[in-house]
């Protein structure tokens, strides 16, 4: 067994779950923020037997995609602000983990 942490935009994040769990995944959101952009983001948790694995990480890379957005550029040369910079956001990161023992009570 498998615990896949997946860390999806929260502007992709309804798609995600409506279609992990429609295709019979269980799924537990938790809302997150990232550390860099300081934007809201969301993290599942999918408990998956090892088969299913490539079945999940398919969907979720599906249905988040990549993107540009403005942010301001924190530096500042002489007395002018710098302009803001592109960054990409998006797309998710998925981390999948061993699972030693699982029992639902």
């Amino acid at each position: 067994m498998k615990l896949i942490f997946a860390i999806v935009g929260k502007s992709d994040s309804h798609a995600v779950q409506d279609a992990l769990t429609s295709s019979g995944f269980s799924v537990t959101r938790l809302s997150t923020t990232g550390g860099f952009l300081k934007a809201g983001n969301v993290t599942f948790l999918i408990g998956v037997e090892n088969d299913k694995v490539n079945a999940a990480v398919d969907i979720i890379r599906k249905y988040c995609s990549k993107r540009t957005q403005a942010m301001p550029d924190t530096s500042v040369y002489g007395d002018y602000p710098s302009m803001p910079i592109e960054v990409t956001v998006g797309g998710a990161t998925i981390f999948v983990l061993d699972v030693e023992r699982f029992e639902k009570l």
